[in-house]
């Protein structure tokens, strides 16, 4: 089947069958690695992208769905000033350790400072928005304390990416 939807706001066109993962489309067909396939099964978060605006696990939706889908990844993100401030915090606390599930987190991590609209959150509320992603090296710690600098900043997340 013919897809066409735009991906980190170009409009795409591709071939698949209808069960094909947009995971592998993403790194596989069009070569945005960025994303990464952690266990496969929606479960760890490395794979984290937004469609439509809204956070899924790209392993999880099938080709069938994408039609006229607007997804933007983490590739799609790199020059935005919001993008350069969060690696920023994340370098400076140490949260990046081995890097695997990074961009899973950095993607959450958009999600809650759109969310957050300038509240401080206790480290349960931050916690929480990151209870889709799995770190399997030393914790969490790092990543919340580099969020919380994030949620003392006033950076700005536009609602939507593309236009």
């Amino acid at each position: 089947m013919n897809i066409k939807c735009n991906i980190n706001g170009k409009s795409v066109s591709f071939e698949a069958e209808p069960l094909d993962r947009l995971l592998d489309i993403l790194r596989d067909t069009l070569g945005l690695t960025g994303t990464k396939e952690g266990c496969g099964e929606g479960e760890c978060g490395a794979c984290t992208v937004f469609m439509n605006n809204k956070l899924v696990n790209s392993c999880l939706v099938p080709a069938m769905h994408l039609q006229d889908a607007d997804i933007v990844t983490i590739d799609g993100l790199r020059d935005f000033d919001f993008f350069t401030s969060i690696t920023q915090s994340y370098e400076e606390n140490g949260a990046v350790q081995c890097g695997f599930c990074t961009p899973g987190f950095i993607m959450s991590t958009i999600e809650l400072l759109r969310k957050s609209n300038g509240k401080v959150l206790t480290d349960d509320e931050v916690k929480s928005v990151f209870a889709g992603n799995i770190c399997r090296c030393t914790g969490y710690d790092k990543i919340i304390k580099a969020v919380r600098q994030l949620l003392h900043t006033n950076i700005e997340i536009p609602k939507r990416f593309y236009e």
